[in-house]
């Protein structure tokens, strides 16, 4: 009896499985790389209602991180600077601005400058800034170097997984208190004995539990 297929027929239910996996394979991978916070998220710099420049008032006018985060050292929110720490000295300074007329609006009607949130975690995750500070990870390290942003923009993933880089050995991440505030901060070659020595007198323990970050 002769055959209905031909021989190479044989295969097509191999290949086709052999397809079916990679397609699948490739729709995991695009989920994992495109879908993720570094691919999402990294690099996120929106239109603020105000065009500041953290390049100008940070390294070149020396203006510290805690004169407008007031609360990032007793707060878990770092705060964002009210219309009255601005016009601390843009009551006297580019009067005449037009890129400052927002900040003479909210002066004068009460109102504050809608500022577009960047650094956004989920709503389910908590994340406490002034229990980082006090023990010495510094700004710049979930921030990055702000202070040469002419527009702020998001360095990090902030995803879980990047968390738990830092809290399961966080000892690279470790700086002097003093020098939290400092972008250009670099590591010295004793760094490791400096590091283990706050771990130990500050007991350091970064909760690596489910419910220490979602309550």
């Amino acid at each position: 009896m002769a055959q209905l297929f031909p021989k190479w027929s044989n295969k097509v239910p191999k290949r086709l499985l052999l397809s079916v996996n990679l397609l699948l394979l490739a729709v995991i991978f695009g989920f994992w790389y495109w879908g993720s916070p570094k691919f999402t998220q990294v690099g996120y710099a929106p239109v603020q209602p105000i065009d500041y420049s953290h390049r100008l008032h940070v390294s070149e006018l020396g203006i510290d991180c805690q004169f407008c985060h007031t609360s990032v050292w007793e707060s878990a929110r770092a705060g964002i600077p009210s219309t009255e720490t601005c016009m601390t000295c843009h009551v006297q300074i580019a009067t005449d601005s037009e890129k400052l007329q927002p900040l003479r609006d909210s002066w004068d009607t009460g109102n504050p400058v809608e500022w577009v949130h960047i650094h956004k975690l989920a709503g389910f995750a908590y994340f406490n800034h002034s229990a980082h500070v006090n023990v010495g990870v510094g700004c710049a390290t979930c921030h990055g170097r702000v202070d040469r942003m002419e527009v702020v923009m998001q360095a990090e993933p902030l995803s879980m997984g990047w968390c738990l880089d830092c809290h399961n050995n966080p000892a690279p991440y470790l700086r002097p208190v003093e020098e939290v505030t400092n972008m250009a901060w670099e590591p010295e070659e004793n760094h490791f004995e400096f590091a283990q020595m706050v771990i130990s007198k500050k007991n350091i323990a970064p909760p690596i539990y489910c419910n220490a970050c979602h309550r």
